[in-house]
This record gives C-alpha cells, structure tokens and sequence, in this order.
C-alpha cells in the first residue's frame, strides 16, 4: 500500500491537468472575446446589408407602381402621348442577351476545359488574359465594340451589343468552367482512362456532366452581369423606340431606356424609367439566386 501511495505521478495526466487549468482560468475571457468578435461581424454585415435593402425597397417603390399590361406589351411612346412601355427594350436585350450566350458560352467554356486540363505556358497565358478581361472597364469594350464592328460596317446593330456584351461575359465563363471543371475528382478521369477511354471521351462523358452544377452556376452569373451593363450598348446598339427583332438593326435593350429616360424633364418617362429599373433588377436577382438554388439542386441529384 505503501509503494502505490509512493509511486510518482503520470507526467501526462499532470500536463493535462495543468492545460486543463488554464483553460479553465482564461474561459470567461476568451468566451468575451468570441462575442465581442461575432458582434464585430453581425455589425459589418448589417452595414453591408442596409444599402442593398435600402435600394432594393426604393426602387420598388419607384417602379411598381409603372407596372401594368401596356408596361410589358407596348413599345415606348414619345412624350405627350399617352401609354407606351418598354416591350421593344425586352425584346431587345433578350436578343442581345442570346446572341451573346450562343456565342460566348461554347468558346468560354472550351477555354475553361483547356485550363482545368493544362498547365503549359499557353495554358498559363491564356489565363492570365482572362483574369485581365475580367477587370477591363465596360466603356473601353464599348470603345472596342465600337471601332470593331460599327465602324467597319457602318452601322449600329444589335450584332455588335451582343459582341460587346459577350466579350464581357466571355472572362467570368472561362474561369468559372475551369473551377468547375477543376473540381471534379482526378480520380473519376483515371477510372474512365484506365477503362480505355479517351481524354476527349473522359472530357465529354465524366468531366462536363459532373461538373455541370458550377458551370450552369457560372454561366448565369456572367448573364446576370451582361444584362446590367449600359456603356458597351450606348457604342453599339445606339437605341430603338421601335420594335425591333432584326439584329442587324439599331435596337433597343433596358440599361439604355433607364439611362436615357432618367435624365428626361418629363415625369411620365422618368417613371417608365424607374420600372424598367425595377425590372431589371428582378431579373439579375433572380439569375443570381437561381444560379446558386439550381447548382445546389444538380449537386444534390448528383450525389
């Protein structure tokens, strides 16, 4: 009994008591310290947040009540005659919208499948145009859209809104389908490789579909983007108060109603303004948070 009473004490039960202890005696502190963090957060994002609510609920306020049936079926009118609506300016920027997409999404996403697979110095090149383009301002590719296709054939068309826009979009769809495509596991390659497949099978049959949830995720966002732009349209498109469904003409699309109708003396137009304002912002809204809810629901059905 005695030799138990005597034998010296387990070192690691002593340093985990003392760990113990000192956790113990700094708890209250660090516990303060956690709080006063998380309130440092909730503040920023409360900061953040009150703008974009403040925003939001004015331009509602300012557009709905210019919402009606004439609003989404009829052309707009000039001043002094009553109704009118923004109907060419939809029809507009959906084709311009299109145009761009058809265009710009196979080549984007080519480009982000090239980088997910290679990392030679083309490779590297390549991407480090895109992230340049990413951060162009809008009006100088207004500028290039101008000069490039205006000047040389003479005329404003939709064709060359649907350059400028596209442009745009083109850098946010290659790295978003590289992330995508990047994301798939190396694994998934080497099974269909080690079966005799292909790289262009692998690519086509496995990457692409599994990495379908980010791509249809970044493709919205960069339509989400491209819709919101104003300076590339004002050096390409010049405007249409007609309706126009023919891209080889001057057409109308909705940041150009909202950019020449806000600055009107005449309130009927500067209201015309304000809803096709709010418009627009209903359709970024919900571009941006169906891109998210769609990749989460693919990403679910996938698993």
């Amino acid at each position: 009994m005695t030799d138990v009473l005597d034998a010296p004490a387990d070192p690691i039960l002593e340093r985990r008591q003392a760990v113990q202890a000192a956790a113990a005696s700094s708890l209250r502190r660090r516990k303060l310290g956690s709080r006063l963090a998380l309130g440092v957060c909730w503040a920023c994002l409360l900061i953040a947040v009150i703008p974009l609510v403040a925003v939001v609920v004015y331009v509602v306020a300012k557009g709905l009540p210019a919402w009606n049936v004439d609003f989404f079926t009829q052309p707009t009118k000039p001043e002094g005659i009553a109704g009118g609506g923004v109907s060419n300016a939809i029809v507009g920027t959906v084709v311009i919208t299109v145009i761009a997409v058809v265009v710009a999404v196979p080549f984007g996403l080519l480009c982000g499948l090239f980088l997910a697979e290679s990392d030679g110095r083309f490779a590297t090149t390549l991407r480090f145009t895109a992230d340049v383009m990413t951060g162009i301002p809008s009006i100088t590719v207004g500028i290039f859209g101008y000069i490039a296709i205006v000047r040389n054939f003479n005329a404003y068309s939709g064709f060359a809104g649907a350059f400028a826009i596209g442009f745009i979009m083109l850098p946010v769809i290659i790295r978003a389908g590289e992330t995508a495509f990047r994301g798939v596991p190396r694994s998934l390659n080497e099974a269909a490789m080690a079966l005799g497949a292909r790289r262009a099978t692998v690519a086509r049959r496995v990457v692409v579909p599994t990495a379908l949830p980010g791509v249809i995720t970044g493709v919205l966002l960069a339509v989400a983007r491209g819709l919101g732009e104003t300076a590339p349209l004002l050096l390409t498109i010049f405007g249409n108060q007609y309706l126009q469904w023919n891209p080889s003409k001057t057409m109308e699309a909705l940041p150009i109603l909202i950019y020449n109708y806000s600055s009107q003396p005449y309130a009927d137009l500067v209201q015309v303004a304000w809803g096709a304002a709010l418009l627009l912002m209903v359709v970024v809204l919900v571009l941006s948070i169906g891109s998210r809810l769609l990749a989460n629901h693919l990403g679910k059905v996938r698993r």
